[in-house]
């Protein structure tokens, strides 16, 4: 089960992405559905069947869009944070072999297209929480327990 947790910033991206799609995308391609529908026979009619195609894309994505954004509770950005990992740090962590990362916690719904973005749910965000600079976390991973040493944690405060 996800966490429904988002960042501000996703939420924003998120709400864009569904005013773009139902107020722009959608009545256009709606457009071309219709004019494609007026040639006449449609089973040989590209321009429609791939039209029809999208329009189904567009309105399963703003189905789950609109499920989504009245789920999530948008987490912001508090002071209280500061010095420990919560959502919505970036978190810089370093292994024994030297190997560093860095990453943002964020929800489930925000890491898609962002390498340094990772679920709060992920194995690595739960190891995390509540932890401080220089502390010790051990990561349940398949392969085994990975241990990662926190160099720094920051938080965007905007």
């Amino acid at each position: 089960m996800r966490t429904p947790l988002i960042t501000r910033e996703g939420y924003n991206r998120l709400k864009q992405e569904l005013d773009f799609l139902w107020q722009e995308e959608r009545p256009e391609v709606t457009k071309k559905v219709t004019w494609a529908a007026s040639l006449g026979d449609r089973s040989e009619n590209a321009d429609y069947q791939y039209n029809k195609k999208r329009l189904r894309e567009i309105d399963r994505r703003v189905r789950y869009l609109r499920k989504t954004l009245e789920k999530v509770k948008i987490v912001d950005y508090s002071p209280v944070q500061e010095g420990k990992v919560f959502f919505g740090a970036w978190v810089e962590v370093e292994n024994e072999a030297g190997d560093s990362k860095k990453f943002r916690i964020v929800g489930y719904d925000e890491i898609f297209g962002r390498r340094d973005y990772i679920s709060i749910d992920s194995p690595m965000a739960r190891a995390l929480l509540k932890k401080e600079v220089d502390d010790e976390v051990v990561v349940r991973t398949p392969e085994g327990d990975k241990v990662w040493f926190i160099n720094t944690i920051t938080y965007v405060t905007d």
